[in-house]
Order: structure tokens, then C-alpha cells, then sequence
């Protein structure tokens, strides 16, 4: 038998949000001599309708107004999630040179030949500030530009990187998950038959810092497997885990270990508006509470953004049918990227890894 330890997600092709027409992910993190924080942004450089909702009692976030149906921004080009509680909103400026220097964004007239543009740029921050050492270490514009500039269309990095390398998860480790899935809508019906069908891609990426835990106690697997086949951890591993579970500050953390938040962002390529945006961030937050119990406290700041990269129109006669199926995919996503943080994260600093604590389930 083979004992080395990898990630149960190695198994099968879960795929990534970067499996969304259109869209790149960056990371940038800094660990050691008092950090532990980074940085990760999503980047639709053709555009995207956003959406948002924010569900947790103490969300740290920019730019979510733009984002109402009611209001005039239509599209945007990138969000930032970022360590560093309210200072790591800063992240945010970073990319939005980025965007700048490139010509995307809000335009806004033309100066000296040139098409001036803003760049809009929702963002939202988790709580990790000390869990490096020093709490005066959080990202800046500068951690935001570098995330932007090693963005990548290919599948992204999970576990222990960018926005996740402070993160926990209840007493575990947390980070940055992802999951994607492909659907297939139904086509345009002509007459008294059905048009051919359509398949759109739904993505997601979650930063798993949260208050309620990924890993059921008893059982010692996660909540929702997402499709994994987990070996469930012999029962020394069980109580170890039980431990950590129950003891969510490590002695000598200097820090408050009860300010959490789990972000990130849905996406999907089908042709959407501001409105069934929102509501695909909105429903993506049922895939959290599957994924996450309890969620959504007085001391979580969970915030979901949607992203739609306009590929792919629905049908106008079934429109409602293919959105419903885009919601649903938004929620499984979601809950598989929440879930893929926590079993993909890194041991750093105080808070041990699933992986450390249950090395059973990570065996073929």
C-alpha cells in the first residue's frame, strides 16, 4: 500500500474556477519572520456581470454597492480577497493598477487621446491578523498587484496560499479551496421540438476561515464529501481531531480567535444579469452552510461574489430552467470548494492540518 500523503483531491478532476471562460486566479502570500498572510484575486479580463451577497454579522468588504442591480456599473474585471482584516483591504489597490495599466474598466471620458477608466473592484478580507506573529504584518496594494500579475488561466493553487495562508477553519488549518462542474441546459425549443443543448461552466473558489468547522466531529470526514470517497480515520486519529476541534486557539496565540469569515466568488460563462448574479452568490452561501456548521455568526464576515463571463446565452423560453440549474451548481460548487480548502491545506504556525491529524484519509 501506498502511505504517501497527498490530497484526497488528487483522486479525481475536480476541476477549478479557472475552467470558467474567461476567467484567471493569482496568488501572492508571505510566511515567516512574523507573516503569515496573502493575498488572492479573480480576474475576468474580457469582463463580468457581478453579483454579491453578504450573509455574516462582520463582513470586511469595498465596492459591494456597486455591485445592486439598481445601480450603473455593469461589469467589472476582477475581486480581491486578501488576508489582513480591515487593512488588507488595501490589497484591493493593487489590483486595481493593475487593471489600470491594462485599460480595463469603468471608462470615463478620454484625456489626451487616451480613454481614462476606473477600475471597480469588489473585495472582501478574512480575519488572520497575529497568526504570523506579528499583527501589524498584512497585505498592502503591493500584495495585490503581485497576486494580479501571477494570475493564471490554468488550474489554480489550493490549500495554504494567497487569501488561505492565515486562514482556519474551527481548530484546523484553512485556505483556499476550489471546484468547478460542467452543466448542460436545455435548448432553445423550436416548434415541437428541443434546440440542441447548451453547457455552461460553474466555478468556485472559497477562502475557508471560518468559525463553524468543514469536518464532522464525530465521523471525522467532512460534512459534504463532495463526490470524495474519504476513508473514514481510525479512532486515535478521530480523538486528535476531536481535540482541535474543541480547543480553536492554540495556547499562546496572542490573538482574537473568534473573528472569522469565509469569502470567495462564484462564476459561471452563461450570459446573466446583475440581478441572477446576485442570486447565484446568493444561493452559492447554501453551499457554504452545508459545507461549514455553524455559518453565517455575529463574528463571521462570510460574503459571496458572483461572476458571470457572458459565453454563453441561455434560452429565452427555457430561461428560467437553465437558471435554476446554474443556482444548484452555484450551491454543489461552492460547498466542494469550502470542503477542498480544508483537506488540501498545509500545517503553518499554530493550527494543524486535517491532513497532519488524520494522515489515514490521505492513503490509497
Amino acid at each position: 500500500m501506498n502511505s504517501a500523503r497527498r490530497s484526497p483531491t488528487d483522486q479525481l478532476p475536480f476541476g477549478s474556477i479557472t475552467d470558467v471562460n474567461g476567467i484567471n486566479v493569482g496568488h501572492f502570500q508571505r510566511v515567516g519572520r512574523g507573516w503569515q498572510t496573502g493575498t488572492t484575486v479573480v480576474i475576468a479580463a474580457g469582463g463580468a456581470t457581478p453579483g454579491v451577497d453578504v450573509r455574516g454579522g462582520g463582513p470586511g468588504t469595498r465596492e459591494t454597492d456597486a455591485l445592486d442591480p439598481q445601480n450603473l456599473v455593469q461589469e467589472i474585471h476582477g475581486v480581491c480577497l486578501s488576508g489582513g482584516s480591515a487593512f488588507g483591504l488595501a490589497a484591493s489597490y493593487g489590483l486595481m493598477s493593475w487593471l489600470e495599466e491594462r485599460g480595463l474598466g469603468f471608462p470615463i471620458g478620454r484625456s489626451a487621446g487616451t480613454q481614462p477608466v476606473v477600475p471597480v473592484v469588489p473585495g472582501a478580507v478574512i480575519f488572520d491578523l497575529g497568526r504570523g506573529g506579528n499583527g501589524t504584518n498584512r497585505p498592502d496594494a503591493d500584495f495585490g498587484s503581485k497576486a494580479a500579475h501571477n494570475a493564471r488561466s490554468e488550474q489554480t493553487k489550493w490549500g495554504s496560499v494567497g487569501a488561505g495562508t492565515g486562514a482556519k477553519a474551527a481548530g484546523l488549518k484553512g485556505g483556499v479551496g476550489t471546484a468547478s462542474m460542467t452543466v448542460r441546459l436545455p435548448g432553445q425549443p423550436s416548434g415541437l421540438a428541443t434546440g440542441s443543448d447548451i453547457e455552461v461552466t460553474i466555478g468556485a473558489l472559497a477562502v475557508a476561515n471560518s468559525n463553524g468547522s468543514v469536518i464532522d466531529p464525530v465521523k471525522g470526514l467532512p460534512w459534504q464529501p463532495s463526490g470524495l470517497y474519504l476513508r473514514r480515520p481510525p479512532a486515535d486519529e478521530r480523538r486528535l481531531l476531536a481535540a482541535a476541534l474543541m480547543n480553536p486557539t492554540p495556547l499562546g496565540l496572542g490573538v482574537n480567535e473568534s473573528l472569522n469569515t469565509t469569502i470567495g466568488v462564484v462564476a459561471t460563462s452563461a450570459q446573466i444579469d446583475k440581478a441572477e448574479a446576485s442570486k447565484m452568490a446568493s444561493v452559492a452561501h447554501d453551499g457554504l452552510a452545508r459545507a461549514v456548521r455553524p455559518a453565517h455568526l455575529m463574528t463571521d464576515g462570510d460574503t459571496v461574489f458572483g461572476l458571470a463571463t457572458g459565453v454563453h446565452p441561455l434560452p429565452s423560453q427555457v430561461r428560467h430552467q437553465a437558471l435554476n440549474l446554474i443556482l444548484a451548481a452555484a450551491a454543489d460548487t461552492f460547498a466542494a470548494a469550502c470542503t477542498h480548502a480544508v483537506l488540501a491545506a498545509t500545517t503553518i504556525g499554530p493550527h494543524t492540518a486535517y491532513r497532519d491529524l488524520c494522515p489515514s484519509v490521505y492513503r490509497s
